[in-house]
């Protein structure tokens, strides 16, 4: 059975950049489209950024201008490059993967998630 390990998040001034990384133990077909998505207490869970496997990506507003979401389907990895990262950016963020864009926000196929603290 598929499951994802996400790291790379922790603690970095406004301004600053991460580079948040997901592990899929297997690409199969569950893996076609793979995405981020972030969560603050309190909150639901929101997207941020969504690949399929060619690599053409997809942003909302929560990832637009500053994120950058790649895959290296070789080494079975997804990425998110975040820069000039605000406070608001602080989350709990994950990702995700399914057979299509549209089921991803439903996936059962979640990682742990990793979190990101941006301080002032």
């Amino acid at each position: 059975q598929e499951h994802l390990v996400e790291s790379g998040g922790g603690s970095v001034q406004s301004g600053g950049s991460l580079v948040l990384s997901c592990v899929a133990s297997e690409f199969t077909y569950r893996t076609a489209y793979m995405g981020w998505f972030r969560q603050t207490p309190g909150n639901e869970r929101e997207a941020v950024a969504a690949i399929d496997g060619d690599g053409r990506a997809s942003y909302v507003d929560a990832g637009k201008g500053r994120f950058t979401i790649s895959r290296e389907n070789a080494k079975k990895t997804l990425y998110l490059q975040m820069n000039s990262l605000k406070p608001e950016k602080t989350a709990m963020y994950y990702c995700a993967a399914d057979t299509t864009l549209r089921k991803l926000p439903s996936t059962s196929l979640w990682g742990q998630g990793t979190p990101v603290t941006v301080y002032s």
